[in-house]
């Protein structure tokens, strides 16, 4: 679990250049793109679907990351791997059967990940632990970029690490939000492996530079 991932979430790109942006991030290092696929009423927010996703896949050879902040995700999940998604992430707070949604994942072709919201404790993950493929930490409230960094998600971090290594678990733990260059390091320490990154990259006046630092904090 040394590996570290740093997955540029495409949410604050310029989407009327996507593919240029995203060769921007690939340029830089980056390992995946992250997708926020958000609906309107799971989150207060919209994005896109399985169209435009499909639309990223041709743009990159890089694994795509979709992170399904949406109703019901149990009816899309074929399409958004159809589209191309390798991850794919469903919220606990959403799935009502969160173990058959997580074997549906895996048998139809992607890896499977659960999200916690910043008030969902890890203990309700207790019976998927050795299923899941991957547990996102949302370190911010889900529907909108930007936001600060909640500090309490550095110890729920930990507490999965430690989960993992006691039992020799193999998910990886992935951190979404307010992550900068000003806390990556310590989220890291606390056993991150996959770092998904917003504003600080596609913000930045120098994409490619941007990506390039992060991975430099991350070697």
């Amino acid at each position: 679990m040394k590996d570290k991932i740093l997955a540029p979430s495409i949410l604050t790109a310029d989407f009327g250049n996507l593919a240029q942006q995203i060769r921007y991030v690939e340029l830089g290092g980056a390992n995946w793109i992250h997708c926020d696929i958000m609906d309107g009423q799971f989150v207060p927010n919209i994005t896109f679907g399985p169209f435009v996703l499909k639309a990223i896949r041709k743009s990159t050879k890089l694994p795509i990351d979709a992170h399904l902040m949406i109703k019901s995700p149990d009816n899309l999940l074929e399409e958004f791997i159809n589209a191309g998604a390798n991850y794919v992430t469903v919220h606990q707070e959403e799935v009502v059967h969160l173990h058959r949604t997580l074997t549906k994942i895996k048998e139809l072709g992607a890896k499977a990940g659960v999200a916690l919201n910043p008030a969902t404790p890890v203990s309700t993950l207790k019976e998927v632990l050795p299923l899941v493929d991957m547990i996102l930490v949302m370190s911010v409230n889900p529907g909108f970029g930007g936001q600060k960094f909640i500090e309490s998600s550095i110890a729920k971090i930990a507490e999965l690490d430690s989960l993992r290594a006691e039992n020799n678990y193999h998910y990886l733990i992935q951190v979404d939000g307010g992550i900068g260059m000003d806390n990556i390091k310590r989220v890291s320490e606390a056993g991150c492996n996959s770092f998904v990154i917003g504003n600080s990259i596609f913000k930045h006046d120098n994409i490619t530079a941007a990506t390039v630092e992060f991975k430099n904090l991350l070697s």
